[in-house]
């Protein structure tokens, strides 16, 4: 990988976290910076739920800093910080990315879920008129609930551990809205086209099944958003099954241009060949 020069001109973005020893992302983004000529870095700073309001409000104030990444657990936190927030953010009340707008004004936005539903784009799995069941709406789920629904999709139903959330994700995105969003009282995938798991089963390898594969509709398509170079307990299952799915790495790597085109990189958001990066993913996975 080429070794960037930081100097007086370079541009500097955080991606902040507690803890931030899991945050692969400037080993995504420092490479394509450095292979497209952007005099820009990408760091990691470990701040503290509590120092989060005066880290921000204290960082941006430096002309170089161009805007910060969002992770645990600050998605949620930092938006009474914000004057301006995307509707994914909005909708989903969380954002991963953070910029300057020329007045000074802090701008916010969510790609987690575009990222999942432009993933299946790429893969070739259709959601305008399918019925789509998502299991678990916690931080990443709730993303992905917001860019389906969005989305002309026959049903989405949801289903949560915590029934209380999976209703209230419900009924946000029902209010208004044009596309019928339900909370599953079961986790049952018989009768869908597209089953999303969202949840943390199968980081471990003991962990349950996330729901009964068995159930599964003929010729359904299961998404894991899990990066597990090994498969998961659910990948695995699909597998001995015969069943069609995907696995997380994608909808990181589709992520990659929103994020750039969000900080002003238009052009290398438009030119940036994903294939490096997907390897790259993939290669951080497995480290």
């Amino acid at each position: 990988m080429p070794i960037h020069r930081i100097g007086g001109g370079t541009t500097l973005y955080f991606v902040l976290g507690h803890p931030v020893a899991q945050v692969r992302a400037p080993e995504v983004f420092n490479p394509i910076f450095a292979a497209h000529g952007i005099d820009a870095v990408l760091v990691p700073a470990a701040v503290p739920p509590v120092a989060l309001p005066a880290f921000i409000t204290g960082s941006v104030q430096a002309e170089n800093v161009g805007g910060l990444w969002l992770t645990i657990p600050h998605k949620a936190a930092v938006l009474p910080l914000l004057s301006k927030v995307d509707e994914q953010g909005t909708l989903a009340g969380a954002v991963n990315a953070v910029r300057k707008a020329p007045g000074g004004a802090l701008e916010g936005a969510l790609f987690d879920g575009l990222g999942l539903v432009a993933s299946l784009d790429h893969v070739g799995v259709a959601l305008a008129g399918r019925r789509v069941l998502l299991v678990g709406t916690g931080g990443a789920g709730m993303a992905i609930a917001v860019a389906i629904a969005a989305r002309p999709v026959a049903e989405l139903a949801l289903f949560d551990m915590q029934p209380q959330r999976a209703a209230a994700t419900a009924e946000r995105l029902s209010a208004g809205g044009t596309r019928p969003v339900r909370a599953a009282a079961q986790v049952d995938p018989a009768g869908f086209d597209v089953v999303v798991h969202a949840t943390p089963l199968g980081m471990r390898p003991d962990d349950p099944l996330p729901f009964d594969v068995a159930r599964l509709s003929p010729g359904a398509t299961v998404v894991d958003i899990l990066m597990k170079p090994a498969g998961t307990p659910l990948q695995r299952a699909c597998d001995r099954t015969g069943v069609a799915y995907h696995p997380g790495f994608e909808m990181l790597t589709q992520q990659v241009p929103a994020y750039l085109r969000f900080f002003g990189h238009d052009a290398v958001a438009d030119t940036v060949d994903l294939e490096p990066v997907r390897r790259r993913v993939r290669a951080l996975a497995e480290d």
